[in-house]
């Protein structure tokens, strides 16, 4: 039996509106107490200055099994993901093959099993081949506890097909994410349409390119009765539209990636493909709304949007770069910052509300109470640290935040009484 005491940390936990300093004893797989405890036989963890959270969940991330290992693995993705406090990720399906058959679902499982570092929970393919056209197996693949369905950065352009799928939604009770994204607004995009699209020389995207869809996929959830999800938000109109729908009633959330929270298309300047992403970033405004969206819930979760790529795949001309940026071991810092450090704000986006539209919250996302899996991050609000300074766990080097100072930082993480992470460094 093993028992562990982190004493004298701030617990903020949103699902049980705790937000005090206190002691965790943790014994075995399960949190014993929360206050006073008999710590008889425990070993003492000092957590004083440090803020003690439920585990994080990340609806989002790439981790390129099978397929483009050379990119990242099963394994060192949720290494990743574990040494930014992470003990729950969602895996996109654009792998290859394709992650639309539960035979490619149960092979990721299994290499997540055996890496054994954080929970690792597959998102099955809204269509064969993310091609638009043929829905999946959803029946299937959820009576196998698939949860979340997504063509990831494919956009279901069709109206027909985006129906379906949210009313196979309704019916088996899992979600439908979406990547908001019209076909022909936004063909050959290289960023955001605007003053500095056409001061960089480069093809831009209008924000409406993602609001349309937005708009569009509103209305055929209010018409299903399925579970919408808009994946990376990133214009001020899509918040409005999403803002407008929860009002409706509709059953929609959204999340919003670390990087659009923090960049904007000023920063394009230098040309660094590191900011080249999808959707791309757009203007300050935007992220200003982008901001006041997570903070007030009308934008559930923070999502890292994880995307590894290989050096040859970066190192090109910037429209010929591959979108995408790393994310795990930075979310939390870039959020805390995005955040004006609001910590109850920034733990129920990374952990409760992502828990929540995942069905994690058996497991993962608080509330931190006796007899609950000890599914913890434990990190210091103040510590500073450089991007890059050390390698990252990840293979992916494509950081947008690299050489950047960041504040916040995950010292432990705890997953079913186990660490993962110790002392910032990963324990396997």
């Amino acid at each position: 039996m093993s028992r562990i005491l982190l004493q004298g940390g701030r617990l903020v936990d949103p699902a049980s509106e705790h937000d005090a300093v206190t002691d965790v004893l943790i014994e075995d797989e399960t949190i014993e107490a929360v206050g006073d405890a008999d710590a008889r036989g425990a070993e003492v963890l000092d957590c004083e200055g440090l803020v003690i959270a439920p585990g994080f969940v990340d609806l989002h991330a790439h981790l390129r099994e099978p397929g483009r290992e050379d990119a990242e693995t099963v394994e060192t993705g949720s290494r990743a993901a574990a040494l930014g406090g992470f003990t729950a990720i969602c895996a996109m399906p654009n792998t290859d093959p394709v992650a639309d058959t539960l035979a490619v679902i149960l092979e990721v499982r299994n290499l997540a099993d055996k890496a054994g570092l954080v929970d690792v929970h597959p998102a099955a393919a809204i269509t064969r081949g993310l091609e638009g056209e043929r829905i999946t197996e959803i029946a299937e693949m959820a009576q196998a506890g698939v949860r979340m369905f997504t063509d990831d950065h494919n956009c279901v352009q069709s109206a027909q097909v985006m129906r379906m799928a949210l009313e196979y939604a309704k019916a088996f009770d899992v979600v439908i994410s979406q990547h908001a994204q019209e076909a022909t607004l936004s063909e050959g995009w290289q960023m955001h349409e605007g003053y500095h699209s056409a001061l960089l020389g480069l093809r831009g995207v209008p924000g409406e390119a993602e609001a349309v869809i937005v708009a569009r996929d509103l209305l055929l959830a209010g018409l299903t009765g399925g579970r919408l999800h808009v994946t990376h938000t990133s214009s001020a109109l899509s918040v409005d539209l999403v803002r407008g729908g929860k009002g409706r009633g509709l059953r929609v959330t959204a999340d919003v990636t670390p990087h659009h929270l923090t960049f904007s298309a000023e920063d394009l300047q230098d040309y660094d493909t590191n900011l080249r992403v999808n959707p791309p970033l757009r203007t300050p405004e935007d992220r200003d709304a982008l901001r006041a969206a997570a903070r007030d819930g009308t934008i559930d979760a923070v999502a890292t949007d994880h995307a590894p790529h290989a050096v040859e795949d970066k190192e090109v001309e910037f429209d010929q770069a591959r979108p995408g940026t790393t994310g795990l071991e930075t979310a939390l810092s870039a959020t805390l910052e995005a955040l004006d450090g609001d910590l109850p704000a920034v733990v129920a986006r990374m952990s409760s509300s992502p828990a929540s539209i995942l069905g994690l919250l058996d497991e993962h996302g608080g509330p931190v109470t006796p007899g609950r899996p000890a599914n913890l991050a434990v990190f210091d609000p103040a510590a500073e640290w450089t991007a890059g300074e050390r390698p990252f766990a990840s293979k992916g080097r494509n950081s947008a935040f690299l050489g950047r100072t960041l504040r916040g930082r995950v010292l432990h993480t705890i997953r079913r009484g186990d660490f993962t992470v110790r002392d910032g460094e990963a324990t396997r």
